[in-house]
């Protein structure tokens, strides 16, 4: 996958780069795996506004996504790459020998026509979804339960892979794209290969107007607000002492958020890099 730079014929085409699409193969979903979204504008079941800098943007349909590979036994065949407009990675489209379709996250190297294969007696191969106790150690993964049955959890985002290190007992060690290592049942199913779309990061939206068709509002910073709207407002000039802080007084940059007493602790083996 490549990303295409512009010629600069505008001002919001200048700087922008944006993906070159080269691998989608259609422009049209598939009626049937398609849901209504309801845009919530920040605001929740009464109407106040709980998150700010939400609102407007392009109206879409979800596509529906097999994160769960449960279709044990039946191979399938891939009939299209897509481009999805809730997530940043592809998703492609499988029909299983049975004529049933599902939309699946598309690993990098996917082609349309390519067989794929669930559960046991899965092949190691990219696109294939596998136990982690019927895969080599050292395989890169996507798509990884947390717990059995429960749906593809971690390593979903485009571009990002995990890597299965070990294999103890009933555990499988994971290393996940946050550099976090963690133990994770090794009956839980994960996809073998790295998440499409891998050069996302590269990409620049070049204008403000972008970030309005994905439902971002402008965003104004702490340090310009006035001290009754936020602890770091007010002072003289562009003054901004003090410590970085939420609206509501949270330290942030560096301040740790998580429980200490959250039951999943005790499955990390490592905590992610700073």
């Amino acid at each position: 996958m490549a990303v295409r730079k512009l010629k600069p014929n505008t001002p919001g085409q200048r700087g922008k780069v944006i993906s070159s699409f080269d691998n989608i193969t259609t422009d049209k979903p598939e009626k049937s795996l398609l849901a209504p979204i309801k845009k919530s504008g920040g605001r929740n079941n009464t109407g106040k506004m709980t998150v700010r800098y939400r609102g407007g943007g392009h109206k879409r349909r979800y596509r529906i996504i097999d994160f769960k590979r449960d279709k044990f036994g039946i191979d399938a065949e891939v009939k299209t790459v897509e481009y999805d407009p809730n997530r940043n990675a592809r998703i492609a489209l499988v029909e299983y020998a049975d004529g049933e379709k599902r939309y699946i996250i598309a690993p990098n190297g996917i082609t349309v026509g390519q067989k794929i294969s669930n559960g046991e007696g899965a092949a190691p191969e990219i696109g294939n979804a596998l136990f982690l106790k019927d895969m080599p150690l050292g395989t890169i993964i996507h798509n990884i339960e947390l717990n059995p049955r429960q749906g593809g959890k971690m390593a979903r985002s485009a571009g990002t892979y995990a890597q299965l290190a070990a294999k103890e007992g009933k555990y499988g060690v994971v290393k996940l794209p946050s550099g976090e290592v963690r133990m994770v049942l090794l009956t839980c199913v994960a996809t073998v290969g790295t998440v499409s779309n891998s050069d996302h990061s590269l990409e620049r939206s070049g204008k403000a107007g972008r970030s309005r068709w994905l439902g971002r509002r402008p965003r104004t910073r702490a340090v310009a607000m006035n001290p009754v709207d936020h602890p770091m407002g007010g002072g003289e000039g562009r003054s901004s002492g003090g410590h970085p802080r939420s609206r509501k007084g949270l330290p942030a940059k560096g301040y740790k958020t998580r429980g200490k007493k959250k039951p999943s602790s005790k499955f990390i083996v490592e905590k992610r890099k700073k």
